[in-house]
């Protein structure tokens, strides 16, 4: 396995695909959907869906995210949108905004 890492100067408009984990330190416009863990770092700026095994938001994320492991918003991370997965963690800090759908 290996792993995708979006640069702080880049700019993705459109959709990410795969099985590597992704980690997001410039900004994504369109879907993420991966089976391994998608992360964005405090530099992160998400705006699309999210769909993977784990979720680590330090960063922003504007859209739903659905995890088959879990999502975990760190202190300093916004997420903004519905969360779907079976573990949720929300950090002392963290910003959160949307439904929660804790799923077995």
């Amino acid at each position: 396995m290996g792993e995708t890492v979006i640069g702080s100067n880049i700019s993705i408009d459109g959709d990410i695909s795969g099985s590597d984990s992704v980690t997001v330190l410039g900004t994504v416009r369109g879907s993420i959907s991966t089976k391994d863990q998608v992360t964005i770092a405090t530099s992160g700026r998400v705006e699309a869906s999210v769909d993977s095994a784990s979720v680590e938001v330090s960063g922003s994320v504007e859209g739903n995210v659905t995890a088959s492991d879990k999502v975990e918003i760190k202190s300093g991370g916004k997420l903004i949108g519905d969360v779907k997965a079976p573990r949720i963690l929300i950090a002392d800090g963290a910003a959160f905004k949307g439904n929660i759908n804790m799923t077995g």
